[in-house]
């Protein structure tokens, strides 16, 4: 008898084996199915909710995937033997319950299980998303999914620009952009998205002239448009994720009042001379209780009291670390990772060099997200502001 043989019989004495239709039980009942198969057998088909690892990173991830080791581990090759292997590599960092499952994924298949064709990076995407990719947090998957995912940016200013470059950069798939201004040469000095020769060019379609040359898998949706009580939840239902980049209050109030009504997050950021601030107005967070705007600031204040940037100014620069943060907040709330700034208000004062944290708790009695809100419908708040 071979080695490998006498390898292969000692491990099936040490590991339990189990069908399909045994694994698909346990699954069912909370055990995790873990294909372990290369990136290019699990492209033409895996079982559905099965955490795809890989042989390669098995061990060096699945503490991170599944960091409850009394659960119910089943592992799945092509055929049935890597998966005695990976799961004796399993059983090694003190998972309690762990299985192989005979006959691996072509038995699955033949015996008529159900199955999905998973979307997987090709080369030229795993290029590209490489540091994600070796990212535990992130991996294929993660990177998949914000492929997948949709982010609305309401504003392609001094704090949509440096976020949607970011994202964009981050294999965001769509990202959908609000803006019904031009761009102006006073716009440059933070602006980054658009250039002197695009002085004139509706900002979205300078925007998406931007975005698309530098990462051409994506999708830039636009609307060249004021948001109003119209047209507000048509366009915000459509996506994930909104990124307020807003420059006036009344339109602050209308994108809280439809994420608060849609139940999709709202990555807030303002900026003011040499401040700024960002927080995460998402109600429906199963995390944490987070609060609105409304919240903080009930009503706007009378139009003309409050000064505008092109007034007061605002250090160019400034947006620009306001708009990465949001961007990060963006992507941790795709990738379901982190703590994200729901609840609470950081800070940012540049002459100082100093972050601060408030909390930004949830008011009961708040008219929009409140325990007794009932909405009245959308309000078209006459302009009192600008921030940005």
């Amino acid at each position: 008898m071979k080695e490998m043989d006498r390898r292969l019989a000692a491990l099936r004495k040490e590991i339990p084996e189990i069908d399909p239709k045994q694994a698909q039980a346990m699954q069912a009942e909370g055990a995790i199915l873990v294909d372990v198969r290369e990136a290019d057998e699990i492209a033409n088909g895996s079982p559905r909710d099965a955490l795809r690892l890989g042989r390669g990173f098995l061990e060096l991830r699945i503490e991170e995937r599944v960091p409850d080791k009394s659960t119910p581990l089943i592992l799945m090759c092509a055929g049935g033997v890597r998966s005695l292997f990976a799961a004796e590599g399993v059983r090694q960092l003190g998972y309690e319950q762990v299985y192989s499952l005979a006959g691996g994924f072509n038995r699955w298949k033949n015996e008529g299980l159900d199955f999905e064709m998973p979307r997987t990076l090709d080369g030229q995407a795993k290029n590209r998303y490489a540091r994600h990719l070796l990212l535990p947090e992130v991996g294929e998957a993660g990177q998949i999914k914000l492929l997948e995912s949709k982010v609305l940016l309401i504003g392609a200013g001094g704090l949509g620009s440096p976020a949607a470059y970011y994202l964009a950069a981050a294999g965001v798939g769509t990202l959908g952009i609000v803006d019904h201004d031009v761009v102006d040469r006073s716009n440059l000095q933070r602006q980054i998205l658009h250039t002197e020769a695009r002085i004139g060019t509706p900002k979205v379609a300078s925007a998406r002239e931007a975005l698309e040359s530098l990462n051409p898998d994506i999708k830039v949706v636009g609307y060249e448009t004021h948001l109003n009580s119209e047209n507000v939840e048509e366009i915000l239902s459509a996506y994930d994720v909104v990124l307020d980049g807003s420059d006036n209050l009344p339109t602050r109030y209308l994108i809280n009042d439809a994420c608060v009504r849609l139940g999709i997050p709202n990555v807030h950021g303002a900026v003011y001379r040499f401040e700024g601030q960002l927080t995460v107005f998402w109600p429906g967070y199963a995390k944490r209780r987070g609060g609105c705007y409304r919240c903080m600031f009930p009503e706007p204040p009378p139009p003309g009291s409050a000064p505008s940037c092109s007034e007061i100014g605002v250090l160019g620069v400034l947006p620009g670390v306001v708009g990465l943060l949001q961007a990060v907040e963006t992507l941790k709330v795709l990738l379901d990772r982190g703590d994200p700034l729901v609840g609470r208000m950081l800070y940012y004062d540049a002459l100082s060099a100093r972050f601060s944290e408030f909390k930004a708790p949830r008011n009961p009695d708040c008219p929009c997200c409140g325990d007794q809100a009932n909405f009245q419908g959308y309000v078209d708040y006459a302009q009192s502001c600008s921030l940005d």
